[in-house]
């Protein structure tokens, strides 16, 4: 893959060129000739227009079809297959997907990643997961091939770039999100539990620390094995800690953690997206009227400042869906496109330095059709997406995020929206 230069900076550099000779040159002794400049942003502008070639990329995917996460494949999946038909209605081929199973798991991912780093693909999307991601990012930065998520969330992870970006924010903004929600229901006492990986440390002790800076008593703060089968002692520890409520940081296994607070502590059960999204009635035996009460947080995957059709949008492509991340990952899928067609190139090594420039700082728009015009006719653009403004800071990463604070209501497992909450860095 070789780099092209936008053929409108090439014409800006060539009109600029044309103005100081023409101001230069051709003096006379008593009157000097000054020629009558055209102007520039019409002609850039005419002329990128009429020049301007749409890049066609090959993306692969790297998601859960397999694993402990593959219950939300449809969630992460389906909106990148929906962007990809809704930009080559407009432009023919211009994206093709390749998809392959990060089986939520290191070393399934890293097997599967490699075909996608030899060269002919332009991104990696994916992964789901924040620990499946840590095991191949430096493999992937290597290669230098960019690596979008749309739903890692670990704080870790912010330390990667240029070549790894996500769309989800960072836990350092739902840890606080979360915190304030338990702030504000009055709690005293808490204990904070998380699985101990990537995600699961990095959000428990961030939710610990601003709860113990913000004044309340954290009573009891432990990671646990997520592979256990019970987690009775660790229910017996909260309850003895005197924890009068516990924010549990889980994915599916929160399932038999509740199932095991039973008998030993009845407080009240905060949790976040790694559980809502994971544990239901086959985690629960059937027992789902056990989450009544239960408060937590979640990115919003319907923000009310995100592109206001694509929810429905997406509703119709894939009915039935879940939505968790799906905002985030079309999002992902739009940002690295736009990015190449600034570029004009299919070089990541190329397009990655306009990144953080498609989403921020230029010409709003939100659609991908009504942003490549503006990018053939040479504009900057500030893309704000169906996941709300990215407004990348400079890791290639948003500087806010989009919560819904939840609740489940009734004994049969339903959640219910009490607001949207944004926080920023």
């Amino acid at each position: 893959m070789t780099r092209k230069t936008p053929v409108w900076r090439v014409l800006a550099v060539a009109s600029a060129a044309s103005l100081v000779l023409a101001a230069c040159g051709g003096d006379d002794d008593d009157e000097p000739d000054v020629a009558e400049p055209a102007s520039p942003t019409e002609t850039e502008t005419a002329d990128a227009a009429q020049e301007f070639e749409p890049v066609p990329l090959t993306i692969g995917t790297l998601l859960p079809q397999t694993g402990a996460l593959a219950s939300i494949i449809d969630a992460l999946e389906e909106p990148i297959r929906m962007g990809a038909e809704e930009i080559n209605a407009d432009y023919p081929d211009l994206v093709t997907l390749e998809h392959s199973d990060s089986g939520t798991d290191p070393a399934v991912a890293s097997e599967n990643v490699d075909p996608f780093l030899t060269g002919s693909h332009s991104a990696i999307l994916g992964a789901a997961a924040s620990g499946v991601s840590t095991a191949i990012v430096d493999k992937v930065q290597d290669a230098e091939v960019v690596m979008c998520s749309g739903s890692n969330t670990a704080a870790s992870l912010s330390a990667y770039d240029p070549y790894y970006i996500r769309t989800a924010p960072s836990d350092e903004l739902q840890a606080p999100t979360l915190g304030d929600v338990i702030i504000d229901d009055g709690v005293v006492d808490v204990a904070v539990v998380w699985r101990n990986d990537e995600y699961g440390v990095g959000f428990g002790e961030a939710l610990a620390q601003y709860l113990a800076d913000s004044g309340l008593n954290v009573a009891l703060q432990e990671g646990y094995d997520p592979n256990a089968t019970s987690f009775a002692d660790l229910m017996e520890d909260v309850a003895a800690s005197g924890a009068e409520a516990l924010a549990a940081i889980t994915f599916e296994e929160g399932g038999q953690l509740v199932l095991d607070a039973q008998g030993r502590f009845d407080g009240q059960f905060y949790v976040a997206d790694g559980f809502v999204e994971n544990v239901g009635a086959d985690q629960l035996g059937g027992e789902l009227a056990l989450l009544e009460g239960f408060r937590g947080t979640r990115p919003s995957s319907a923000p009310e400042t995100g592109e206001a059709t694509f929810p429905d949008r997406f509703a119709e492509f894939s009915p039935d869906s879940p939505t968790i991340f799906s905002a985030h990952f079309y999002d992902c899928l739009m940002v690295v496109t736009l990015a190449a067609q600034v570029a004009q190139s299919s070089d990541p090594t190329v397009f990655v330095n306009e990144i953080v420039g498609v989403t921020s700082e230029g010409t709003k728009c939100t659609r991908f059709a009504e942003c490549m015009e503006l990018v053939a006719a040479g504009e900057d653009i500030d893309y704000d997406g169906a996941s709300g403004p990215l407004d990348f800071q400079p890791n290639g990463q948003p500087g806010s995020g989009t919560y819904d604070v939840y609740e489940y209501t009734d004994a049969e497992g339903t959640i219910t929206v009490e607001r949207q909450a944004l926080t920023e860095l």
